[in-house]
C-alpha cells in the first residue's frame, strides 16, 4: 500500500512538472533563450504569436520552476532580461531536440491530419 501511494505521489510531481513545460508557450520561450540572455521585448518579438499578458505569465511560471532568472538593469527605462539557470539549460538541450524533429516532421504530420480529416468527413 505505501509503495502504491509512493508511485502515485512521484507521479503526480512529474505530470505537474510536465504541464509546466508542456504548455503553449514555455517550450518556444526557452527555445529563444538558448543562445543567451534576452530582453523581454527582443522575446516578444521572436516568440510568434504571444500575448504580452502570456509571455510575462510564462516567463514568472518559468522563473518560478527556476528555469529562468529574471535580472534588471535600472537605466531609464529599466532593461529587463531573461536567461536560462543551469537547469533550465540541460532543459534546453531536450527542447532543441523537441523542436528539431517537429520541424522535420510537421509535413507528416499534417498530412496525416489531412488524411484523418478526409477518411472521417467519409465515414
Amino acid at each position: 500500500m505505501r509503495q502504491q501511494l509512493a508511485d502515485g505521489d512521484r507521479i503526480c510531481g512529474v505530470r505537474d512538472v510536465l504541464d509546466r513545460i508542456g504548455d503553449k508557450w514555455s517550450l518556444l520561450t526557452m527555445a529563444r533563450l538558448i543562445g543567451g540572455p534576452q530582453r523581454y521585448s527582443d522575446l516578444r518579438r521572436t516568440v510568434e504569436g504571444v500575448s504580452q499578458r502570456m509571455l510575462t505569465v510564462t516567463l514568472r511560471s518559468l522563473e518560478r520552476d527556476g528555469l529562468v532568472t529574471r535580472t534588471v538593469t535600472p537605466t531609464s527605462p529599466p532593461r529587463v532580461d531573461y536567461e536560462l539557470t543551469p537547469v533550465g539549460e540541460t532543459l534546453a538541450v531536450e527542447v532543441a531536440t523537441l523542436i528539431g524533429w517537429a520541424e522535420a516532421h510537421r509535413g507528416y504530420v499534417a498530412a496525416a491530419r489531412e488524411r484523418f480529416d478526409r477518411e472521417a468527413g467519409e465515414r
